[in-house]
């Protein structure tokens, strides 16, 4: 993810972070670790469970979603945490826009290429893109959800 998140130092917020020097604050980064760890490993299992046993994946196809899932999320997760604000009323530089659609462009086609099949990826029918795209929503949503009650309770 180093490449797609490498150009969260150019948004424009950061610039108000970094006018004067800071200290840390380890205690909000503990709780900010915490909280969206947990939020994140919640999400994993729910994913695992409608993966195998709603949706009923092979090895293999699971193996494809959790790439595609995992990714994407992690793509996500970007835009959602670098600002308090929600993430579609803050405007990401263009060269963080870019490197995480390249990212996501990537992942995408990946297991459509030869390459994905030394992975054991498997090319995904469009049908079974729904569900991937669900998770994904879900996802934004509850992450939005549970940062706002975070950013009211913890203080930076």
């Amino acid at each position: 993810m180093c490449l797609s998140t490498s150009p969260v130092s150019l948004s424009g917020w950061l610039l108000k972070l970094i006018d004067r020097p800071r200290k840390w604050d380890t205690d909000f980064i503990k709780k900010f670790m915490l909280t969206f760890g947990a939020v994140s490993s919640i999400f994993d299992f729910l994913t695992f469970g409608v993966l195998l046993f709603i949706l009923g994946a092979t090895m293999t196809q699971f193996r494809t979603r959790w790439l595609l899932i995992s990714v994407l999320t992690e793509v996500i997760i970007v835009f959602i945490i670098r600002t308090r604000k929600p993430f579609f009323r803050s405007r990401p530089s263009r060269y963080l826009l870019a490197a995480t659609a390249f990212i996501a462009l990537v992942t995408l086609v990946f297991p459509y290429t030869p390459v994905g099949g030394l992975f054991e990826l498997v090319p995904l029918p469009v049908s079974y893109i729904l569900p991937v795209v669900m998770i994904l929503g879900g996802y934004i949503v509850l992450t939005e959800s549970v940062k706002r009650v975070f950013y009211q309770y913890v203080k930076y």
